[in-house]
């Protein structure tokens, strides 16, 4: 067998892979079906911002994992997930064929799934590493990845062309039914074998404080880390958040062609994993982090001066491909300069970058609100490309010209 299908193999992959996929569309479907209603429905950007930044709220709770991985296990954790994210679909289903749906509805509905959203991918690694065999895991981690490219692909052209299409109240039956398919199919993961030990909260706290000293004081550590919180901060909001302002207010397309631009952004992500993986030269991982961070806060800035849908398309796709070159190498920076006693922990510091994101949706609204969206684009692509240059400055040593 071909070592590119040799995790198939495995009876639990053989659940977990298509139960991933189904929850990765249904994701990027709900997101960019409710974010066109709370848009049309509220006719704010400040609504839409604080909606988008709804899913990332659960990040918090993200360096928390293992402890409720221990009391429950993960795949019950998992199962658990995907059979509210089931319930809490069809909820909105029923209140949208009866016409009784409104934004606040959305707005809570939207914000207990997005208490497990952030964890869901990191349960899902745990679990692989956990069923695979060692040395097949570097592929299944690497299908996984692919498969979540794959899914944003086609839930960004399912969810708002399907809407366009069929409704909204027929594309949430698809969503019920992609997270319901999930559920089913996680239920034949195989169980983790249980360990002894178990964490507590008061162990995650004191790991996460000794690991932010411990990034603090490796320049290479420090860069990759403040990269990721300035492309989650000033980049990935333009993406995660607002493009239904973007195709509604700046390019003047529906739904269908806010599948496209969604789609545009996933392609260009899909094309750099692909050239990540395929590439047999040694890639020098901090230079490629700083130059693609660079140029993605680049197209950025270019974002909202543009009002020509096929040039936010090639921007878009431009975006997600150096996003692909920046926050791979970023990984790898970071497990590399790792020691293994501190590797999990500087890991767990790295979800943390995340609360950028929501810091970011919601500090534009304003801001599009009194100076408009290409004002936006310019300041954070501005202070985005400063300030990876200053990071570049100051971990040079590290970063671009390692010993």
């Amino acid at each position: 067998m071909s070592p590119a299908l040799a995790p198939f193999q495995v009876r639990s992959y053989r659940f977990q892979w298509p139960a991933d996929l189904a929850t990765s569309i249904g994701f990027e479907m709900e997101a960019l079906i409710l974010g066109w209603y709370v848009l049309n429905a509220t006719g704010s950007v400040e609504w839409l911002v604080a909606f988008s930044a709804l899913p990332w709220i659960g990040a918090i709770l993200a360096p928390f994992l293992g402890v409720a991985g221990d009391r429950f296990g993960l795949r019950t954790l998992l199962c658990m997930s995907r059979a509210g994210y089931a319930m809490l679909a069809a909820t909105t289903t029923a209140l949208t064929f009866t016409g009784a749906l409104t934004p606040v509805q959305v707005f809570v509905l939207y914000g207990i799934t997005g208490l497990m959203r952030p964890s869901d991918q990191a349960m899902r690694n745990v679990l692989i590493a956990q069923t695979v065999a060692p040395d097949t895991l570097m592929g299944a981690l690497g299908i996984s990845r692919s498969t979540a490219d794959m899914a944003k692909v086609l839930g960004s052209l399912a969810g708002a062309s399907g809407v366009a299409m069929i409704g909204m109240a027929p594309a949430y039956i698809v969503v019920t039914l992609l997270y319901g398919s999930a559920f089913l199919l996680s239920l034949g993961v195989a169980r983790p074998p249980s360990h002894a030990a178990h964490a507590s909260a008061h162990d995650v706290l004191a790991g996460l404080k000794d690991a932010t000293r411990y990034v603090w004081a490796k320049p290479d550590l420090f860069g990759a880390f403040a990269i990721a919180f300035l492309t989650n901060l000033l980049a990935f909001p333009f993406v995660l958040g607002l493009l239904p302002y973007a195709a509604k207010e700046v390019y003047h397309v529906g739904q269908e062609g806010l599948g496209y631009l969604a789609a545009a952004f996933a392609l260009g992500a899909l094309a750099g994993s692909i050239f990540v993986g395929a590439n047999r030269r040694a890639l020098r991982a901090g230079r490629v982090m700083l130059w693609s961070c660079a140029l993605w806060f680049v197209a950025v800035f270019f974002l909202g001066l543009t009002r020509s849908f096929a040039l936010g398309f090639a921007l878009l796709f431009f975006s997600g491909f150096v996003q692909s070159l920046c926050l791979t190498p970023l990984a790898a920076v970071m497990l590399r300069g790792s020691s293994i006693e501190m590797r999990a922990r500087v890991m767990g510091m790295r979800v943390l970058a995340v609360w950028g994101l929501p810091l970011g949706l919601l500090a534009s609204g304003p801001i599009i609100q009194h100076l408009g969206f290409a004002a936006c684009t310019v300041l954070y692509g501005a202070l985005g490309l400063a300030a990876t240059l200053a990071v570049g400055y100051r971990c040079r040593d590290a970063l671009w010209r390692p010993r």
